[in-house]
């Protein structure tokens, strides 16, 4: 049997990152743009370029602060700040401003825009819109349209996958998109999971050489989440078997350690905090596939990576802006 977790998902929790979460997702400043500037009239400020994603120092962190209001909301409807919830998304997650953010992919500067992490967050809030009897699925709809289509033309000619601990990771945009595409698109799921395999299946024996100085993914952790959803779950306690063979162990060492973090208030140092959520979320949501040995492990695993970082959720807004939606991943698992 799978121990149960320490640490878990409550309303105080919840009310907690909300707050968090509402404090920076109309936050314009500071901001760091995605934007290729073709002429001088391309000189915009984020809101004009994004009318509802200018906030939380970047568009890919505003769109999973959304993705995580309404997780929270729904999740816990009787919070204090589910009004304040209800009230921003009301107002923010409209079709006219849905359709103008549409519009800016259509800029020929625009290809690469937030690819591929930015897209399967738009698709995971579109997701969670759904659960939602709001209309604002429906307002993001042609939005996450528009990068559902984008994955499919892209990930033919992704030859090799993007393995780093960052954004541009193939493997957690495939778990995002996977979960949007199952209830929605049927060739997108067929080649998510024909991708998924050309691109780890036959990987053996992973190093952990990991985190490098500025991850905020476990590569090696977020693949094998990729393949626990992909594959039924006897093929993955094979291929998990070979992937990491030593686990029983407890090597790599790499992967039970938590990350040390010298400067929150280095904007990439501090996405190691981000990396011990993402460890324990990848360490929770794979220990129903393995043997009760290996369960407990992972999950004291996770446990002990939520404790290295929870206290610092807030506290510097270079966390701040971003680290409640990991923080909620890991507990939720």
């Amino acid at each position: 049997m799978i121990p149960a977790p320490p640490h878990a998902l409550d309303p105080a929790t919840a009310q907690r990152f909300a707050r968090i979460a509402l404090g920076h997702v109309t936050r314009q400043y500071p901001h760091k743009l995605d934007h290729v500037m073709a002429e001088p009239q391309d000189v915009r400020a984020p809101a004009e370029l994004h009318p509802i994603f200018f906030g939380s120092f970047d568009w890919h962190s505003c769109v999973h602060g959304y993705w995580l209001l309404l997780r929270l909301l729904r999740r816990f409807p009787d919070i204090a700040a589910a009004a304040d919830i209800r009230r921003l998304a009301n107002a923010m997650l409209t079709p006219e401003k849905a359709l103008a953010e549409r519009a800016y992919l259509d800029r020929p500067a625009s290809a690469g825009f937030e690819r591929p992490y930015g897209w399967a967050w738009l698709l995971a809030l579109h997701g969670e819109a759904a659960r939602h009897d709001a209309g604002w699925a429906d307002a993001l709809a042609p939005l996450a349209r528009a990068f559902a289509d984008r994955f499919l033309a892209f990930l033919p000619k992704l030859s090799y996958p993007i393995r780093t601990g960052t954004h541009f990771n193939t493997a957690f945009a495939l778990i995002l998109a996977l979960e949007w595409a199952e209830e929605r698109d049927p060739a997108l799921t067929a080649m998510i999971r024909a991708r998924a395999c050309d691109y780890f299946a036959a990987d053996r024996a992973c190093p952990g050489w990991e985190p490098g100085g500025d991850e905020f993914l476990s590569s090696a952790l977020v693949e094998a989440l990729c393949m626990r959803r992909v594959l039924p779950p006897a093929e993955f306690r094979i291929w998990f078997a070979d992937f990491l063979p030593d686990l029983a162990r407890g090597e790599p060492a790499t992967l039970f350690t938590p990350a040390f973090v010298s400067d929150r208030s280095d904007g990439k140092i501090a996405h190691l905090d981000g990396f011990n959520f993402s460890r324990a979320w990848c360490w929770r949501a794979i220990a129903d596939a393995l043997d009760p040995r290996l369960a407990e492990r992972a999950c004291r695993a996770a446990a002990h990576h939520l404790e290295a970082s929870l206290a610092y959720v807030a506290g510097d807004y270079m966390g701040e802006h971003w680290l409640a939606t990991f923080a909620t991943l890991a507990l939720e698992a």
